[in-house]
């Protein structure tokens, strides 16, 4: 029967003829690719803390990306040194400011920090108006944190930035002013957040909570990013109706 199929088939008899003179066909495997074209086999850089439970799984010779500035628990810093991991640090990306005017402000808590955003922000060639205080001699917050917020209320300057020892006190003056929205932030992630969803248009920052290098991230975190986005738009909206409702 199978004799019979086959013959009418016409392939009774007929050896399959293969080539052996073509060189073997080298072929990627695809779950390779990735670790061949990227320079890191963990992204971790969204974190300013790595523990131990970050490292797992990671092997010798492996490559992590990290932001600057992160920090690791000793035992995690243990387990990169046994295992070999390469860091990969992340570049920054260049922050596009999209204000032009600022009003700023501090306590003498907050003074030297606000000479160091001075300096920073004159750098990026936007127009200051400093409200003091001008040392480390103490004085009120609500007097510095009062004028800055009065310039934006006004239209004097487009944002403002404040820096008291925890940014609260300050938050709390500025927020009393017309039109004022003072958000507190102590990560680039709470500043970005503050603009987009809620339109904060004065940052208020702790000398005590963040290094100099940590303030100048959020700081050009807020002066670079924007509401946009209609749904926010409209909920900012509310916040100045309760805001008109209860100064009459």
């Amino acid at each position: 029967m199978v004799r019979r199929v086959l013959d009418a088939s016409g392939t009774a008899g007929v050896q399959t003829e293969v080539s052996y003179t073509a060189e073997p066909e080298h072929v990627l495997v695809n779950s390779l690719k990735p670790r061949q074209e990227r320079s890191f086999e963990r992204d971790e850089s969204s974190k300013s803390l790595l523990t131990e439970d970050d490292i797992r799984g990671l092997v010798e010779g492996d490559r992590l990306r990290v932001s600057p500035g992160t920090k690791f628990t000793p035992l995690a810093a243990d387990l990169i040194r046994e295992r070999g991991i390469e860091l990969v640090t992340k570049e920054p990306r260049t922050a596009k400011i999209l204000v032009r005017s600022v009003a700023l402000g501090a306590d003498h808590g907050g003074f030297e920090y606000k000479e160091k955003i001075k300096e920073h922000l004159s750098g990026l060639g936007l127009a200051i108006r400093d409200f003091g205080t001008n040392s480390k001699e103490a004085v009120d917050y609500p007097d510095h944190a009062g004028a800055v917020a009065e310039a934006v209320s006004r239209g004097r300057a487009e944002v403002g930035i404040i820096v008291d020892g925890a940014g609260i006190g300050s938050a709390m003056t500025a927020n009393k002013f017309p039109g004022v929205r003072a958000a507190a932030c102590y990560s680039p992630a709470l500043a970005a957040n503050s603009r987009e969803h809620n339109g904060a248009n004065v940052l208020t920052l702790g000398s005590g909570q963040n290094t100099l290098e940590q303030v100048l991230s959020i700081v050009d975190t807020f002066l670079s990013t924007e509401l946009s986005e209609e749904r926010h738009k409209r909920r900012v909206a509310k916040i100045a109706d309760i805001d008109r409702q209860y100064r009459r």
